[in-house]
């Protein structure tokens, strides 16, 4: 497990939500308790009429993060704080979701157990992308997936696919979606696509409406890169259903498993089997 410096962290709310403040001013009521330095994000800040810090500051200050809100607001800080190698606590403001596990009634006690050594470490893979456009090269990154789907409602799409290099498959339809196993409960589930056990070093092709009965999930293992391009049309590529791109004729993007990895702060007894019986309504 690695070294955390709990004396220092950084907090994210989730955007447009000022009803949180009250959920903030709980969970910085505890980390007084401790005499922990709390450094909030300057959106976030904003939002509740605070005073905050721009968002790579406050990762460059922290031992830790913390978002508050849902799956969306961890996500969104998970791809953007990367490349700092933080570590992440998601509390839920509402509803239990698949990464934050932790409500805003159980901090207390979960900190408590945290400053004891009392939690787990996940280390979740992350997608790598490079938009190749033309001369010019853009790295972007993906906790959940990366969509490449149609520019133009009337009309399908086909997507030249590549996989280690070697020609794979072309894809006619709505898109295609490549999901890491955290993504694989998103819009990868709502396509037909597999459930994948969070913590396997594996990601999935999910082809959306395709235009043929033949075309099928696949999962692949990550050690192989893959490369898409269309062939017919634009398309747009859409990153954790967040941010969005062009991608034009004859330019192409280029998936594989990161090398960093976002790692996840949980209880000890988080158990994903649990959360997916209870989010999917499995079982009597």
């Amino acid at each position: 497990m690695k070294n955390i410096d709990f004396n220092k962290v950084g907090i994210v709310l989730r955007p447009d939500s000022p009803q949180l403040k009250g959920e903030f001013l709980k969970v910085q009521e505890t980390l007084n308790k401790y005499n922990i330095e709390i450094f909030l994000e300057k959106n976030s800040a904003q939002m509740i009429s605070l005073e905050g810090f721009e968002f790579d500051e406050m990762c460059s200050k922290s031992g830790f993060l913390i978002t508050i809100g849902g799956d969306g607001t961890l996500i969104s800080t998970a791809r953007k704080s990367l490349q700092y190698d933080i570590p992440i606590l998601g509390i839920h403001a509402g509803r239990l979701g698949f990464l934050s596990d932790v409500s805003i009634d159980e901090f207390d006690g979960f900190f408590q157990q945290m400053k004891n050594g009392k939690f787990r470490i996940d280390e979740r893979a992350v997608l790598e992308t490079t938009l190749n456009k033309g001369e010019k090269e853009e790295k972007r990154y993906a906790f959940n997936d990366v969509v490449l789907t149609r520019s133009s409602v009337p009309q399908m799409i086909h997507i030249e696919t590549l996989v280690d290099s070697k020609p794979f498959n072309t894809y006619y339809g709505d898109g295609v979606i490549v999901s890491t196993p955290t993504g694989s409960t998103a819009y990868n589930l709502s396509a037909g696509g597999p459930v994948m056990f969070p913590l396997t070093n594996v990601f999935a092709l999910t082809p959306i409406c395709p235009h043929s009965l033949t075309q099928r999930p696949v999962v692949l293992p990550g050690k192989y890169p893959i490369e898409m391009k269309t062939s017919s049309e634009k398309a747009l590529v859409i990153f954790d259903g967040q941010d969005m791109v062009e991608l034009g004729l004859g330019e192409s993007i280029d998936i594989k498993l990161a090398t960093k990895m976002v790692s996840l702060i949980h209880k000890e007894d988080f158990n994903y089997f649990e959360i997916l019986k209870n989010k999917l309504n499995w079982g009597d």
